[in-house]
């Protein structure tokens, strides 16, 4: 067993610490909604009373949060509203393991990995893919960057919560396969709710349309195991009003990362420019919190039946 510190609660991380628990590490956790607090502690997890107690004595301390600025302000201390201020860093002794697995911007990982490693403390960036179901299901793809000997320390713990463990490259390049994927995603999502529109206002059936196409050249991971139309596939968010998942807003901040990354490389991303238009438009209409799979009410006529 393995005392371990989890800062940040949220859709993925609730279940991420839980599956820790699960695992049989003690595992001391800080959220700043109390509702996030109060289910990761009836998972098994031990609560804290703030992030600097979270991690006290612990071996290993993962956070996952919102954005670059919010990890900067917990681990560095700087100025990030609520979340600021903690500077951890401080907190923590030579040879801790330091696991980030927010999908930030890739300087802010960059920044604080270095001043993790000034410090003596081992650190790697190391954002997901799967979703809430794969969070909660134990079978994330965890995407790192790192020393190659802190990837290695640290995977007995993301195999806890993950399947899939990759080493992309040295600090930051997590993130940048991140943002990779995170585009690509966007882009084969609003096509894909693009194409079963294009159908069912022709008259076909969205199940026989989805059937076919993903049995055909067409198939991608939004039709086969995220489908955006409602009752076409059980447990997805489309099939329960667009709840849980993913929100838009954070699909919309994943592509704006992925923007700057394309100006910083003078990389062409025209279709992802694209899929970022449209988030942000479907954003605009009040669907930011909704899973970025109801991008598909974008192309829907209302009088549609569900």
């Amino acid at each position: 067993m393995t005392r371990m510190g989890f800062i940040g609660l949220g859709n993925m991380g609730g279940p991420m610490a839980a599956n820790l628990a699960k695992a049989g590490h003690a595992v001391q956790v800080f959220d700043l909604v109390p509702e996030s607090l109060a289910r990761a502690i009836e998972a098994g997890c031990i609560a804290a009373g703030d992030a600097r107690e979270a991690v006290s004595g612990c071996e290993v301390v993962i956070s996952m949060l919102p954005a670059g600025e919010h990890v900067r302000g917990l681990w560095l201390g700087e100025s990030a509203g609520e979340r600021g201020g903690q500077d951890l860093l401080a907190a923590l002794p030579a040879g801790t393991l330091v696991i980030d697995c927010s999908t930030i911007d890739v300087a802010s990982a960059r920044r604080v990995g270095e001043a993790a490693k000034s410090r003596g403390i081992r650190f790697i960036d190391a954002p997901v893919s799967g979703g809430v179901a794969g969070a909660t299901a134990g079978t994330l793809t965890f995407i790192v960057g790192g020393e190659q000997a802190d990837f290695e320390v640290a995977r007995s713990v993301l195999a806890c919560m993950g399947q899939n463990l990759f080493h992309a490259g040295a600090l930051g390049a997590g993130q940048i396969a991140k943002m990779c994927n995170n585009m690509l995603l966007a882009i084969h999502m609003a096509g894909t709710a693009e194409a079963l529109a294009l159908g069912v206002k022709e008259g076909l059936d969205p199940i026989v349309l989805s059937t076919i196409m993903g049995k055909s050249s067409g198939n991608n991971w939004s039709l086969e195991r995220y489908n955006p139309w409602p009752g076409v596939m059980e447990n997805t968010p489309a099939s329960r009003g667009y709840e849980g998942g993913f929100m838009t807003r954070l699909m919309v901040k994943d592509l704006g990362l992925a923007m700057a990354l394309a100006e910083h490389a003078h990389s062409a991303v025209p279709m992802g420019a694209l899929a970022r238009n449209l988030f942000n438009l479907h954003a605009s209409q009040g669907q930011e919190n909704k899973d970025f799979s109801s991008i598909l009410e974008l192309y829907r006529d209302k009088t549609e039946p569900g």
